[in-house]
């Protein structure tokens, strides 16, 4: 029965996000690629975070290819600019450790140490790139030691653009016959709005003539920080999710010497006033279900049913496979290993049991069958 009302519940949720659409939540218009009817997406989420990142170098066109294959429903691209304006696809403007920009001698002198988000980082940053120089790296694997057997594709790969991402989005959609979702996060967006590289009308213009309009059009956007999502959220209509740490505060809130955390929004008043610009929220795991002292799953907070009441859909991240990402019961073979995987599936069950609505993992094969057992039972 709490299956069920689970089930229920997200299924409303999404529902009564599609129903309050009007014209402008038709499907992305034809002249972008898409059919005038698209599939709507279905209650509960399967969200390949960064692609299929435990089977393919994260950020790659590769992984997100590989996350469609394998049954994820949504794919999730973040993003960053170039020195000209142009957004790509990495976890971080910071990319030494997800190309091979350090191995090319005729990038060395752009190596810097910058202040980002409070924080001192030496290394390449995308900003000083354009676009057509950032082209000529390759791609690597972030934690070798967790994935070698992701290593094997280093060097093989490029950096995708966000429009890059679109348009795989938009072919699998045609070629599967069900509606792929993007997931676009902005990374740092004071930090490049105080470069002079803004990433809100960016990402809403590229959106908008992709095709993406209204509140049933499949995307989610997403950040860290606050004031952005509701610079976008008077840019459009499109669905909105704020993602919450686990601690520490929003870097737009300590910049403007606001005191609250993550966890002073993450009340039910402080999920309320996160409703009145967001759709959903994007929490640390560990906030819907705590671990114990013996490293275990715990008993769930309130969280999900807070945010519920207030009428967002609970997105947690991140589902990885591997044994040092997972409870210390759910670990398997040598649990020492970095790289050996664990039961990712029971993991995941434990968390729709507890009322979730989707949820960012690695491994989308392993999503959604544990999804596929949840909803049969």
């Amino acid at each position: 029965m709490k299956r069920q009302h689970a089930l229920m519940a997200a299924t409303l949720a999404l529902a009564s996000l599609a129903a309050c659409g009007g014209d402008d939540d038709a499907a992305p218009a034809a002249a972008a690629g898409q059919s005038a009817a698209i599939a709507p997406l279905p209650a509960l989420l399967v969200i390949g975070h960064r692609g299929a990142s435990a089977l393919r170098p994260e950020h790659t066109l590769e992984a997100y290819a590989k996350a469609i294959e394998d049954g994820a429903d949504v794919i999730e691209p973040d993003l960053v600019s170039t020195k000209d304006g142009v957004l790509v696809t990495r976890h971080e403007n910071e990319i030494s450790g997800t190309t091979n920009v350090s191995a090319k001698p005729e990038f060395a002198a752009r190596r810097a140490t910058k202040l980002i988000d409070n924080a001192s980082i030496t290394g390449w940053f995308t900003e000083d790139f354009t676009l057509a120089e950032l082209q000529t790296l390759r791609a690597r694997e972030r934690i070798p030691l967790n994935r070698p057997t992701n290593a094997a594709f280093n060097d093989q790969f490029v950096v995708p653009t966000f429009q890059a991402v679109m348009d795989l989005a938009r072919a699998k959609s045609r070629e599967t016959g069900r509606t792929v979702a993007i997931y676009p996060e902005t990374k740092h967006p004071s930090y490049f709005k105080s470069i002079g590289l803004p990433l809100e009308k960016r990402l809403v213009d590229a959106l908008h003539a992709g095709g993406y309009r209204g509140k049933a059009a499949p995307v989610f956007i997403q950040s860290f920080e606050v004031a952005n999502l509701k610079e976008i959220r008077q840019l459009t209509d499109l669905r909105i999710v704020q993602l919450l740490s686990a601690s520490g505060q929003p870097e737009d809130f300590r910049l403007a010497g606001d005191r609250r955390t993550y966890a002073s929004i993450s009340t039910a008043a402080g999920l309320r006033d996160i409703a009145s610009y967001a759709n959903g929220i994007g929490p640390d795991k560990g906030m819907v279900i705590p671990r114990t002292a013996q490293n275990t799953l715990g008993t769930p907070t309130t969280l999900v049913a807070d945010a519920h009441a207030a009428g967002l859909v609970v997105h947690p991240y991140t589902f990885r496979p591997e044994n040092p990402f997972l409870p210390a019961n759910l670990r398997r073979g040598s649990a020492a290993s970095p790289s050996e995987r664990g039961d990712l599936s029971a993991e995941i069950a434990a968390y729709l049991q507890a009322g979730i609505d989707g949820f960012f993992t690695d491994d989308p094969a392993v999503g959604r069958a544990a999804l596929d057992s949840f909803i049969k039972k």
